[in-house]
């Protein structure tokens, strides 16, 4: 399965908790806060000042690494 930016964070790091550590690297320190699990990667990234589309690539590419 591929990130998309439309997801919700919280199915994102049901996806492989290791997710949660290139979120963090990207900038996204509140990846446990209750609000931030409900927002999509997109609205997150928006948040933080941060390219949803650079967000979601790094995602992509710890997936496939992990494949």
């Amino acid at each position: 399965m591929q990130v998309k930016k439309e997801m919700v964070i919280s199915d994102i790091i049901r996806l492989d908790e290791g997710l949660i550590g290139v979120l963090m690297a990207a900038g996204m320190h509140c990846v446990g806060c209750p609000s931030a699990q409900a927002e999509t990667l997109e609205e997150a990234s928006l948040v933080h000042g941060l390219d949803p589309d650079a967000v979601t690539s790094e995602l992509n590419k710890y997936l496939a690494s992990q494949a």
